[in-house]
């Protein structure tokens, strides 16, 4: 039997239907959340994070971190990387300063900061940024720049009927646009940033649940969009009780971020990490990673120590907080189990080929 040829069917339908792209878009390139563990419950790897090319959703209520890892963090991590920010402020509540402290580079080669809250206004700049940068660059290849664009948030951004009833001093409500702008919205940066060295990142407001069967936060803007988001994160605010040492106490130090993975097409969904932000000193990179370790086996208990055996044979014996306290072995434990993994990933494709043979 003879093989069909493609060529002339790649051709007609590339040029007969604009926009249309042919292959897998997997990511090229991805960025860190400033967490490992968070980076490993979203990527499955402590080295990866978010990918550019998708869209991703962090929700949570006020004060749970979100904009602390999304305007900060990510922003941050991409700059490391040499790729150009977008940060779009619909609350007009980002502070220079406090980016700063966080390590983000504001300069204007850097960074550009907008500030804007209609959907319509969104939808059109990221409409023309993707525009440009197709003209420019083409489909994204090695040699594309990459892009990162945080909206914080897209619970604060408005309809143009919002607006309007606003400027006439009558607000009756929009009558459900917003749900499904937002949807809308989503649905096409999904298909056009799909292949593009651009990501986005954006936070959103959660609710408590009034259902009682259903007690889960519920995330504002309905679910259409969390549908189309290629990656979902829903967090929640705790708080923290512990001093310098980890040893609990009554007063307050700051939060602890529970974050949940409701929705990744890289790792298991519903797994969860719980991630402590102290006031004083900021999020450790390394926070929540030996529950992570020890929930997944790859630490154990024997007595009242914590055992790690290395691929090479080597094994470390150690109380929790050595481990915890020791970054250096923590590092070399996650490259450890990033080697076994994609030793496990090439095994597995060449039991798959024999199989096909």
């Amino acid at each position: 039997m003879k093989n069909y040829d493609l060529s002339n069917l790649r051709k007609s339908v590339t040029k007969g239907i604009p926009g249309l792209s042919i292959g897998f878009s997997n990511p090229k390139i991805w960025i860190s959340t400033g967490n490992y563990s968070l980076n490993y419950r979203i990527s499955g790897s402590f080295f990866k994070g978010i990918p550019l090319g998708k869209v991703t959703v962090m929700a949570g209520e006020t004060g749970s971190g979100k904009s602390y890892i999304c305007s900060g963090n990510l922003i941050r991590e991409a700059q490391k990387k040499g790729i150009f920010c977008i940060l779009i402020d619909t609350e007009n509540a980002l502070d220079e300063d406090w980016l700063k402290r966080l390590g983000v580079d504001t300069s204007e080669d850097k960074l550009l900061k907008v500030n804007m809250s209609m959907i319509d206004d969104l939808a059109k700049f990221m409409s023309q940024l993707i525009k440009n940068y197709k003209e420019i660059y083409g489909s994204s290849g090695d040699e594309s720049p990459g892009i990162l664009v945080v909206v914080d948030s897209l619970g604060m951004m408005v309809s143009a009927t919002d607006v309007e009833q606003f400027q006439k001093g009558d607000l009756k409500g929009d009558m459900g646009r917003k749900p499904k702008q937002l949807a809308a919205l989503v649905r096409n940066l999904v298909n056009s940033l799909g292949d593009l060295n651009i990501g986005l990142v954006a936070t959103n407001h959660t609710y408590a649940s009034q259902d009682q069967f259903d007690p889960e936060d519920k995330i504002s803007g309905g679910q259409g969009f969390l549908y189309a988001a290629s990656i979902v994160v829903a967090i929640k605010k705790l708080k923290l009780k512990e001093d310098d040492e980890g040893n609990k106490i009554s007063d307050v130090t700051g939060i602890r971020a529970k974050c949940k993975i409701l929705k990744s097409r890289f790792s298991k969904p519903y797994e969860e990490v719980e991630i402590k932000i102290p006031w004083y000193k900021g999020m450790d990179p390394f926070s929540g990673l030996f529950d992570i370790l020890e929930k997944e086996e790859k630490i154990f208990k024997e007595g009242n120590r914590y055992v790690y055996k290395f691929s090479n044979g080597e094994t470390v014996k150690l109380f929790r907080k050595e481990f915890e306290s020791d970054q250096e072995l923590l590092l070399k434990i996650m490259n450890d189990i990033e080697k076994r993994n994609i030793g496990n990933e090439n095994l597995h494709n060449e039991q798959s080929e024999r199989e096909k043979e």
